[in-house]
């Protein structure tokens, strides 16, 4: 069942999107060789509950951190631990605030400057393919409209769309419907309308679409270990406009390694 939310009810989720946006850009601020992901991890509880929310996804069905540290072939769950970046490392960080009774959700694959031409490529048309999708979320349209989007842009350059795993609605539970997938046909698909509020989240890899659960019960990697690329932001949509909710804006002013659209 869709929940629909008023406009005072997005207000406090754009408000949850905010701590959510500055406690990226403080990892962000922190992402380089060397450093362990538990310490980013550290990084990103700290600010959230510093500026009074709660990391949506600490203790959410047993998950023990506030952030999802994916790393190479992990295309999300991964768990922040004892690994120390390297240079060539793409490494995504996925983070959800829970702040007056609103959750808020987002993603961002960043790249260290060692990493190749060819997954910069992954990570530009990635993040190219989640704006695609944004363009379909606007009232009138259906989800297939945002799933067609993403999975025709990118499938040109021979990636693979994940599929067991989707976007979401947002809003008192972190996960809601309608599911958002990477993938379908246009005209299918629930109606957007207004009220509604959603994370796309484009899971993009570099070689097959098709992934692996370890043993862990959440570490999702792809099966020929090549990389994969995450984004995600939220949409709230209203009669005349879908606005995106999350940022990445602190996240660009913060991370020092100005990658977007190097290769172009």
């Amino acid at each position: 069942m869709i929940r629909y939310k008023t406009a005072s009810e997005i207000q406090v989720i754009k408000e949850s999107a905010q701590i959510l946006a500055k406690a990226h850009a403080e990892v962000a601020k922190a992402i380089k060789p060397g450093v362990k992901t538990k310490d980013l991890n550290k990084i990103a509880e700290e600010y959230i509950q510093d500026n009074g929310g709660w990391p949506s996804f600490k203790n959410y069905h047993g998950f023990p951190s506030a952030l999802c540290i994916s790393v190479n072939d992990v295309v999300v769950h991964g768990f922040p631990g004892e690994y120390e970046l390297r240079e060539t490392d793409i490494i995504s960080v996925d983070c959800g605030v829970k702040y007056n009774g609103f959750h808020s959700d987002s993603a961002y694959t960043y790249p260290l400057e060692g990493v190749g031409s060819e997954v910069l490529k992954l990570l530009d048309r990635t993040y190219e393919s989640l704006y695609l999708g944004i363009a379909q979320a606007k009232a009138g349209n259906r989800i297939g409209d945002v799933s067609h989007a993403v999975q025709n842009y990118v499938e040109q350059f021979g990636y693979g769309v994940v599929r067991e795993l989707v976007g979401h609605g947002v809003g008192k539970d972190l996960h809601e419907d309608p599911e958002v997938p990477n993938y379908g046909k246009k005209g299918k698909g629930a109606k957007i309308v207004e009220g509604m509020v959603f994370a796309i989240e484009p899971m993009i890899n570099m070689g097959t679409k098709n992934v692996m659960q370890e043993k862990d019960g959440w570490t999702i990697r792809t099966n020929d270990h090549k990389p994969s690329a995450h984004f995600e932001h939220m949409v709230a949509v209203f009669k005349d406009r879908t606005e995106i909710v999350t940022t990445h804006e602190y996240i660009e002013e913060s991370y020092k390694f100005k990658w977007r659209n190097r290769n172009r």
